[in-house]
């Protein structure tokens, strides 16, 4: 479905990934791992288009990436759910998901998808008509990845989504993540510091340190890495 080959990209000239060759097949749960500053974000940002690339390809079910317009990438499937949330506050939690149904095949899925939003995640229906900026940590998270699924996405790009939250909601979140998946068989790309939680849901994982890939491989071998083991694991 993705495949992103000798990819370099970064910001002024400077390019902050360099070489980063990565996989995704359809229906695929893939993890990226890595310290802070390691070019995790800057990779979503350069799939999505906020960060043009200086090197390699991109290619998304078969077409060239690089090729299409930013604003036009969630149009072909690709939902990114941005670090930080980035929530409209003023608007309430149903304008919201209204926003993330700007894509052809959000606007034809729209009902069946509002319905399976709230059934997976019904706290926002509870709060349908308040203001995002009200919410709490854990409901804005809700809120965005909500966001990203009324696109009728085929491929979900998570980025830090436990950020900022309590372990326990945290872990929420990530047990809901789990069902939607088995509920859907999305493709999901994530991008997380929760190392354990991140690799143990995924069926592959690349670790990326200095904006390389240092380490691939399926859940199971990254995680009886010594090196894995060690650095993020604390064992």
């Amino acid at each position: 479905m993705l495949e992103i080959r000798n990819l370099n990209a970064g910001y002024s000239e400077v390019d902050v990934l360099h070489d980063i060759s990565i996989q995704v097949e359809a229906g695929q749960f893939i993890s990226i791992v890595g310290p802070n500053g390691a070019g995790k974000s800057t990779l979503f940002k350069t799939i999505s288009g906020v960060v043009a690339a200086s090197k390699g390809s991109i290619t998304f079910e078969g077409q060239d990436l690089l090729k299409v317009a930013p604003a036009n990438r969630a149009h072909l499937g690709i939902a990114h759910v941005p670090e930080g949330r980035q929530l409209f506050p003023s608007l309430t939690v149903l304008e919201n998901l209204e926003m993330g149904a700007i894509t052809e095949a959000g606007q034809r899925d729209w009902k069946d998808n509002l319905e399976r939003i709230y059934t997976w995640l019904p706290i926002l229906k509870e709060r349908t008509q308040q203001y995002a900026g009200t919410l709490s940590g854990g409901e804005q998270q809700m809120l965005a990845i909500g966001r990203g699924l009324a696109s009728s996405p085929k491929l979900l790009m998570l980025d830090e989504p436990s950020m900022g939250l309590a372990p326990t909601i945290a872990d929420f979140v990530f047990d809901k993540l789990m069902e939607i998946r088995r509920d859907t068989h999305l493709t999901i790309l994530l991008v997380e510091q929760r190392v354990a939680e991140a690799l143990q849901s995924a069926d592959r994982g690349y670790v990326l340190e200095t904006g390389r890939v240092v380490l691939e491989g399926t859940s199971e071998t990254l995680q009886a890495d010594d090196r894995i083991r060690q650095a993020y694991l604390g064992m």
